[in-house]
């Protein structure tokens, strides 16, 4: 084995690893450079040099409310790939993790890049049909195996669907009288299990990243696996069109966009909420105000975004309509919404669970917990 220097192990101010390209962590993991980086810490490419290959390897910060978090996200993790250790369900496949001098570390398969940097990088030129009903079609599958487990992701957003392999074609588009990237292969991992809760644990009060956020969670009525399918519903319209639903930072307004978007939110949760945004059962909001302006100008009622009258666009409008159903417990679970008819033309090589692999295991799914 290749020997490097000794990396003298320091911290930025902030809590970050310092290294270098060529560093060996543990005599086998040497940095090779980095791929991301997040408020938790950074990831960074490694090879293996026991397996000689490369991986994803996640330095969380010598922080210790992170280092808390990363326990637990291992504790998933090892759940998860005790339920289905071929990664059937599309949930990235950790390969190792361990301490080092403080910063814990996870190592992952590598992939491609995230649904949202492909779009980024793609000018924010919306997925295709087919591709937003094959991302679509494993993310409901990948994220029900989650509830069939008694467990919330609570943090879907397109950040964290990555893409096994982002090789791309150049396509001409004619709207556009450019080249635009289109993804040769739509298969997708589900990553970053840091916020995902169980059941019978502490369900802290505010969740998911605002976005991505359902109103059961900003009116702190309790929340649970039905706010996931309500990020998911945000998720779809965003690979749709390009652009995010909710665009705001602000919690009335973001009702306020909802309301423009889907309607009323409904009386019960109106009245049963603690938070400060409703007076009577209606949300205090001025219309006139610079806020009000903006959010007329910018919403419009949510069928009115379909880009075609196709049955296929009417489909998945239906489906993202049932997903962001204000109530909780009239939302539609993604056990129905694998059955929903958008889904019916998935191809049968994409099909998964009823009539590929994925069925082996599921007797074996009886419920984890920690």
């Amino acid at each position: 084995m290749q020997s490097s220097r000794a990396p003298s192990v320091e911290d930025d101010e902030e809590g970050h690893l310092i290294y270098r390209s060529g560093d060996i962590l543990q005599d086998r993991y040497k940095i090779l450079g980095t791929l991301g980086e997040g408020t938790f810490g950074k990831v960074v490419k490694v090879k293996d040099l026991e397996m000689d290959h490369s991986m994803a390897l996640k330095i969380i910060k010598n922080v210790e409310k992170y280092r808390e978090a990363a326990k637990l996200e291992i504790n998933v993790l090892e759940k998860l790939a005790d339920k289905d250790p071929d990664c059937i369900h599309l949930c990235v496949k950790m390969l190792d993790w361990f301490d080092y001098h403080g910063h814990m570390c996870i190592a992952f398969e590598m992939l491609g890049l995230s649904v949202f940097d492909f779009l980024k990088d793609n000018n924010y030129q919306p997925y295709p049909l087919d591709q937003v009903r094959h991302i679509g079609y494993q993310l409901c599958y990948s994220v029900k195996f989650l509830h069939d487990n008694k467990l919330t992701h609570t943090d879907l957003k397109p950040e964290n669907i990555l893409f096994v392999d982002s090789d791309y074609d150049l396509v001409y588009n004619s709207k556009k009288r450019r080249d635009v990237k289109r993804v040769k292969r739509t298969d997708v991992r589900l990553i970053d299990f840091g916020s995902a809760t169980f059941d019978h644990e502490h369900h802290s009060t505010i969740v998911s990243t605002r976005h991505y956020r359902a109103p059961e969670v900003i009116l702190e009525l309790g929340w649970s696996q039905p706010c996931d399918v309500w990020s998911i519903g945000c998720i779809l319209f965003e690979l749709y069109l390009g652009i995010t639903l909710f665009q705001t930072h602000d919690n009335r307004e973001h009702l306020a966009m909802m309301q423009r978007i889907l309607g009323e939110v409904p009386v019960r949760m109106a009245r049963k909420t603690k938070t400060k945004y409703f007076y009577r059962g209606k949300l205090e909001w001025d219309e006139k105000s610079s806020a009000g302006r903006y959010v007329r100008d910018n919403c419009k009622p949510l069928m009115r975004y379909k880009q075609s009258d196709e049955s296929d666009h009417n489909q998945l409008f239906d489906l993202i309509f049932k997903m962001l159903d204000y109530e909780p417990s009239q939302r539609i679970t993604l056990k129905e919404a694998m059955l929903h008819p958008f889904f019916d033309k998935i191809a049968p090589h994409q099909r998964l669970g009823e009539h590929g692999a994925g069925d082996v295991r599921r007797d074996k799914s009886l419920s984890m917990s920690r």
